[in-house]
């Protein structure tokens, strides 16, 4: 229909980046973080249905860019783990977020994390 194909022009960035963003997902994050984002309890916490993620997404984009450590209390559960800068580039950060926020039960709105927001984000 004529709603739906406006609707994937106004949010084709959006899905382009997902795409993409599946791709970064697989290669540096599925070893820990699991096919679909569901974590290792008490280890690695989860992306699906992630209430820290859509919470926190500044320190999200900041722990992708440059680790993170210390604890964090992910859907009610404490994380005290270290996560190590996957050394990737703005684009393919602000990928994967927008790959990790529109996956697995979470929901941005078709809100787009951009590259301009991840350039922001400093140490």
């Amino acid at each position: 229909t004529v709603s739906q194909f406006i609707w994937l022009q106004q949010n084709k960035p959006l899905k382009e980046s997902m795409l993409r963003g599946d791709e970064v997902y697989t290669d540096f994050c599925i070893q820990c973080h699991l096919e679909n984002g569901e974590g290792i309890e008490g280890i690695f916490p989860p992306l699906s249905n992630s209430d820290y993620l859509l919470n926190n997404i500044e320190e999200s984009i900041y722990a992708i860019k440059y680790g993170m450590e210390g604890p964090i209390k992910v859907n009610g559960e404490l994380y005290d783990g270290i996560m190590v800068s996957q050394g990737l580039d703005s684009e393919e950060i602000a990928d994967v977020m927008n790959y990790i926020l529109n996956s697995w039960g979470n929901s941005l709105n078709n809100e787009i994390i951009t590259l301009e927001k991840v350039n922001e984000i400093e140490k």
